[in-house]
């Protein structure tokens, strides 16, 4: 049959007799950009409508994404050109047959035939079917689950690839919508983005990564609820508006999430990608089924949103036109858009309800439940197919909705009439586009309209598609030019990075530092003996978090003159997780000042995780004591010291200085006894000159006697003599006299003599006795010079001083190497002191 682009919806019915005419209903399908209601009671034929509108679209190479809450639109995928019986057969629900008092190949049989005929009966043959499959290719994806094809929904938490300045607004609405829906899967319900400080900071910190281009991973958001990148919300800091308590609560409520081992599921499969999800890349239309049957209500309330969100975001980056483009269908649109209370879903919906139609979007939204359907928003809609109803309370809130849309040449009490009458499977049919409303009733739907297809069958379902994940750089007709501020998509596979761009949080009872990058990649190389590859190519920086912990430890003693300070400082890098650290094994060189590291990390670094200890601020504070504790128990200084010479050195003394204090010192007293003992030997060498002086005049005397006697001895001999010549006779007695006297003086002088030599040897003895003495004196004082003793003094614990306690973030090069990529610190190797 051909429909000149019109989708074959079904015949037109009589609204007096209610018999189908001859005439075919057809709809434009551009009229689908105002959007379409779908409303039916269960058994009215409503979802063999929604198929049929599906199946046309799929013949006009009009791409679709449904949203299937109760696994009925599943049911696309079940068309078979043959309409044979083994085609049905995988399909027949065993439990039907058997009521029909049937086996699987009877009923198979009977539904084969059915089919055909009813086919057959609407003009459309096997050809038409077979169309299906060559103009659309179907899938069917289930989030959070790999029944069918998985879809991760971390691409809603990347940058939109939309420029910041020139869609402001829209992607502040995404954000909001990522963010309420985000909050209810952990929980809060009926969100106000302007009143809830949860939804405020999580809004903040999109914002803060979108404007600046940089993607967010859902561990990064976790590790920027407890640590935002921002100082002030509104007026107000930070810790004020949200204290970081009630943070570190809301992160473990994200986190929770991350950890379940159900939730990697959702993080699995083809990116929420709305480009690729329409079309494959060689630019086919494609009917993507979102199955969301199994997701319990918070699940599913987040999913919608998120997938909402995304149809939005990739809308507003294509050109506008006044054709369908793509159609978004929704099975059960009841507890998504609801008259009262404002769930998540509800405001990209309505988004797109008044938005979509410039940028040639239609959405197609069916229930069961028009009492609790928001009739305001939904007076949007261009289109209504409005079925049977169960009850005169749904048929009378559908009139008032409806209000808006009915126009001119029909009363509220005929179209009661009208749809009081409606029979199975025929719809009223109210197009703004039109002057007048429609009866029809719904063809015969090309797919076998099985019912729900359990979550166990959605491999089959693809396996008949042929369904299969789109590659990655698919191929999207008709996308907006890039932004010019956005990075051209790569053509080689992206390299994961370790960490996170995010700077996790540190606890509040830890100051927080940046060691600078001290080393080129190729110094750091030579510097911790690592050998670069030759296609080593430097990708960025990874900080990597150490503990940081230097404390000055005063020592004064007065008796010692001591006063001097010593700086420990220890660097551990890989803390024990119980929080035990021995703090000698990582003491580091040299001590440390705040001018030593950087105010700032490097820009677009990342960070590596904050473990236990260093994220637990109990464990933080008692690692903060007990290095306090281990500063006072275990640090102690030498002290030098001479006793007898009352000389005391610290270890700001070298050896030599202090050796030179003591031989100083003894010097000085040595010289002070060297002078009492050469005064004593002084006085005694005098008393001895004294004596030999005149022991040496009394020698000079006795000499001049003796000569005198002598003399007078030889004249008084001569005169002796010659008296015996002559007549003078002298006496003899008389030169006996003087020759006794001659001999007393010889005597005399050799007594003189005797004397004077004992003087001089006692001279000699003396100046010997001084000199023994004198090196007596030098010796004593040397061997006191060398009593030296060393003694241990400790700190009073009121001296011990923590000067740097924290997190210290040491950087490391990223190194790609033949698409590995590893990292090497690029600060200079540390290590024990000596």
């Amino acid at each position: 049959m051909d429909t000149n682009g019109e989708f074959y919806l079904g015949g037109v019915v009589d609204p007096t007799t209610g018999d189908r005419t001859d005439a075919p209903f057809l709809y434009d399908p551009d009229d689908l950009t105002t959007h379409c209601v779908v409303v039916g009671m269960t058994g009215s034929g409503k979802t063999g409508l929604c198929i049929d509108l599906l199946e046309e679209a799929a013949l006009n190479d009009i791409p679709a994404i449904m949203i299937d809450p109760k696994g009925d639109i599943t049911n696309t995928l079940l068309h078979f050109r043959d309409l044979l019986p083994e085609d049905f057969a995988p399909w027949i629900n065993p439990d039907a047959a058997r009521r029909d008092d049937k086996t699987i190949e009877e009923a198979a049989a009977a539904t084969a035939s059915l089919w055909k005929n009813g086919l057959a009966g609407w003009g459309i043959d096997g050809d038409r079917i077979g169309r299906l499959d060559k103009q659309v290719n179907f899938a069917v994806y289930t989030p959070g689950s790999d029944a069918g094809l998985s879809v991760s929904i971390l691409a809603s938490l990347e940058v939109p690839d939309l420029d910041w300045n020139a869609n402001k607004e829209a992607l502040r609405e995404r954000i909001s919508g990522t963010v309420t829906a985000l909050l209810g899967l952990v929980g809060f319900k009926d969100i106000d983005p302007v009143r809830s400080r949860e939804h405020i900071l999580l809004a903040n910190i999109f914002e803060q990564a979108w404007s600046s281009g940089q993607d967010l991973t859902l561990s990064e958001l976790i590790i920027q609820t407890q640590n935002p990148p921002f100082e002030k919300l509104g007026v107000f800091d930070v810790n004020q508006f949200f204290p970081e308590k009630d943070r570190f609560g809301l992160a473990m409520d994200l986190n929770n999430i991350m950890a379940s081992p159900a939730f990697q599921s959702w993080i699995e499969g083809e990116p929420l990608d709305i480009g690729r999800i329409l079309y494959t890349p060689e630019g086919k239309p494609r009917h993507s089924v979102f199955y969301i049957a199994h997701l319990s209500e918070d699940e599913r309330m987040f999913f919608v949103t998120l997938l909402y969100s995304a149809i939005e975001s990739w809308m507003r980056g294509q050109q506008g036109t006044t054709s369908l483009r793509a159609l978004v269908y929704f099975d059960e649109i009841f507890g998504y858009l609801p008259p009262t209370g404002n769930p998540p879903s509800k405001e990209p919906i309505l988004r797109m309800l008044k938005q979509a139609r410039a940028f040639g979007v239609g959405l197609v939204l069916a229930t069961q439940n028009p009492v609790d359907v928001d009739y305001k928003a939904l007076s949007n809609a261009g289109t209504w197919f409005v079925g049977k109803l169960g009850t005169d309370q749904d048929k009378q809130r559908l009139l008032d909705g409806l209000t808006s849309a009915m126009g001119e040449g029909m009363s509220r009490s005929e179209y009661d009439d009208i749809i009081s009458r409606l029979g199975k499977r025929v719809f009223l049919a109210r197009n703004v586009h039109e002057k007048k409303s429609h009866l029809f009733g719904t063809r015969w739907a090309m797919n076998y309209l099985a019912g729900p297809i359990m979550r166990n069958r959605i491999p089959d379902l693809n396996a008949l598609a042929g369904a299969e994940l789109t590659p990655a750089l698919a191929a999207q007709p008709e996308m907006a030019a890039r932004p010019t501020n956005a990075p051209p998509p790569s053509a080689t596979p992206k390299v994961d990075l370790p960490g996170s761009a995010s700077r996790p949080k540190v606890p509040s009872v830890a100051d927080e530092y940046f060691w600078p990058l001290e080393l080129r990649l190729r110094d750091s190389a030579e510097a911790w003996h690592t050998s670069l590859p030759l296609d080593a190519e430097e990708i960025g920086v990874l900080y990597r978090p150490a503990l940081l912990a230097q404390a000055k430890i005063r020592f004064t003693n007065r008796k010692y003159n001591l006063a001097t300070e010593l700086v420990r400082t220890a660097l551990v890098a890989n803390p024990d997780r119980r929080g035990v650290v021995r703090w000698d094994d990582y003491l580091f060189q040299k001590s440390l000042s705040e001018r030593d590291f950087a105010r700032q990390p490097q820009r677009d670094a990342r960070f590596d995780t904050v473990d236990t200890p260093l994220s637990d601020s109990t464990a933080l504070r008692s690692l903060k004591s007990d290095f306090i504790d281990w500063g006072y128990r275990d640090t102690t200084v030498t002290v030098r010291v001479n006793e007898q010479l009352k000389i005391y050195a610290g270890p700001d003394v070298t050896d030599s200085e202090f050796d030179k204090m003591c031989d100083d010192a003894a010097r000085d007293l040595l010289e002070a006894e060297l002078k009492k003992l050469q005064a004593t030997y002084d006085r005694k060498e005098d008393a001895i000159k004294t004596k030999l002086k005149r022991e040496e005049r009394e020698l000079a005397e006795d000499e001049a006697e003796h000569a005198a006697r002598k003399r007078e001895e030889t004249g008084k001999h001569i005169e002796t003599v010659i008296g015996f010549f002559t007549s003078k006779r002298r006496s003899v007695s008389s030169s006996l006299t003087k020759r006794r006297l001659t001999e007393k003086a010889r005597l005399d002088v050799e007594e003189s003599k005797q004397q004077i030599s004992e003087y001089e040897r006692e001279l000699e003895q003396l100046a010997d006795d001084e000199a023994a003495a004198v090196d007596d004196l030098e010796e004593k004082w040397a061997e006191i010079a060398d009593d030296v003793d060393e003694i241990e003094v400790s700190p009073y614990k009121k001296d011990v001083y923590l000067d740097l306690f924290g997190i210290v973030w040491l950087p490391h090069y990223l190194v790609k190497s033949d698409e590995r990529v590893f990292d090497l610190p690029a600060y200079a190797p540390g290590g024990k002191e000596a």
